[in-house]
């Protein structure tokens, strides 16, 4: 899926999938997979993830080489959650192999709606190429195995820094703040960009800044770690609310979502930087001249930390196999190809235009980065592959199982703490008090 929209259709769509989990309870479930389980060959695997099918030549390839055929299907992010919610319910079929997004994976554990990944594959000796792998895992299960890697990273404009006097990029958010003003000074009327529209996109951005504070949000227990005001997930709410109530970022942000400022102020040269961006958008947006005017100006900064660089927190998607699939096996041959070095590199250009899986963001593999990063096809790719090198998940023991409740009370109250409804003492209270309930009812 592209990384562009993927924060704006997380709250929406896994509340569709805990209500239509709900609805269904008590239906009549139908046996599947059967004495085709173990099948490897000469089956044909239903894949339905959100983004499209990769060129046919190359999943004939896989077939010639396999015996397995896919029958790719497409379904927007918002429905499929509500699909796969819904057989897995009613224990019917509906895909050998579908999406399993990192938000979901303690729900998914939970619920136990999708075969723990190391029955089939060699999670632990993926570990050391993937570094998103353990956003996948929740008490020991690994849920899926991440396809591409989608990660919070710091762009800004280096022009626009360099017409201010700044050619050193900082390294701590004191410097950060401090040469934001300065590009202010030179002529940028609001140089950060921050989505306040209440969305998924100001949690993670929060979850970021968090990050960069040098906190997290919540423990193991899924406990609040942000209520003191010297706690890193406080002092990064009031930064982000005092940089809009200083002028850094425009009143109207108040309104807009994580992609909208990326795409109409960020590639239109109206913000000079994006403290929690998406990887791979200079690429896929701010290089491509048909929907940016800054092309050759954006860069990612290794992101700016309390006393040096920061982490970098990863929102990935991957892919996984229903408890109710009807050939896991073979779905688990497809799902080691599809996430495999060199598949990934393909994916993303490395082996020219007609191997290009359309909307990809960046593999998950550090060794598929290194591929790109060998042949000059990746915008930043040394710094990229520093990042994801480097990258923690949000929750280091797991997403809980309530996430969506939650991050809905983080934007809510963090949106209303920006339009002055209330203080922010009072909305880390109201996302503490929220915390404490989901976590105590778990």
């Amino acid at each position: 899926m592209n990384s562009r929209t993927r924060a704006l259709r997380i709250g929406a769509g896994v509340t569709a999938l805990v209500a239509a989990g709900a609805a269904l309870t008590g239906c009549s479930s139908t046996a599947s997979g059967g004495g085709d389980a173990d099948k490897t060959t000469g089956v044909t695997i239903s894949v339905v993830l959100a983004v499209d099918p990769p060129p046919k030549a190359t999943l004939d390839q896989f077939t010639k080489d396999t015996g397995i055929t896919v029958k790719w299907s497409n379904v927007d992010w918002d429905s499929l959650q509500t699909k796969i919610a819904a057989a897995a319910t009613a224990k019917t079929y509906f895909a050998d192999a579908t999406d399993v997004d990192w938000s979901r994976v303690g729900q998914l554990a939970k619920l136990k709606w999708f075969h723990p990944m190391q029955d089939y594959l060699n999670v632990s000796k993926l570990k050391g190429d993937m570094p998103q792998l353990a956003s996948f895992t929740d008490d020991g299960q690994t849920v899926g195995i991440p396809f591409d890697a989608s990660y919070m990273v710091t762009t800004v404009n280096k022009k626009m820094f360099a017409d201010a006097g700044i050619t050193t990029m900082p390294t701590t958010i004191d410097e950060y703040t401090a040469d934001l003003k300065k590009v202010q000074a030179g002529g940028v009327q609001y140089p950060l960009n921050i989505p306040f529209a209440a969305s998924e996109g100001l949690s993670t951005y929060w979850y970021e800044t968090t990050g960069a504070f040098g906190g997290k949000v919540l423990d193991g227990a899924g406990k609040p770690q942000f209520t003191s005001k010297s706690s890193p997930g406080y002092k990064a709410a009031e930064w982000m609310i005092g940089a809009l109530k200083d002028g850094l970022v425009a009143p109207a942000n108040i309104n807009v979502s994580d992609s909208q400022g990326m795409q109409t102020l960020m590639a239109k040269g109206a913000a000079a930087s994006i403290f929690s961006d998406y990887s791979g958008n200079v690429g896929s947006l701010y290089n491509v001249p048909s929907s940016s005017t800054v092309t050759g100006q954006v860069e990612y900064i290794p992101t700016p930390g309390v006393d040096g660089v920061g982490p970098n927190l990863t929102n990935a998607d991957g892919i996984g196999i229903p408890m109710t699939a009807k050939y896991p096996k073979a779905a688990a041959t497809f799902i080691k190809w599809f996430t495999s070095t060199d598949a990934q590199a393909g994916f993303a250009g490395a082996d020219g235009p007609s191997k290009v899986l359309p909307s990809y963001a960046l593999p998950s593999r550090l060794s598929a980065v290194d591929v790109l990063n060998k042949k000059g096809s990746l915008d930043g790719g040394d710094v990229l592959a520093t990042l994801l090198k480097d990258s923690k998940p949000v929750f280091p023991d797991g997403a809980p199982s309530w996430y969506p409740e939650f991050s809905r009370a983080v934007y809510t109250n963090l949106h209303a703490a920006a339009a002055g409804t209330m203080t922010v003492d009072q909305a880390i209270k109201k996302i503490a008090d929220t915390a404490n309930q989901l976590a105590s009812g778990s």
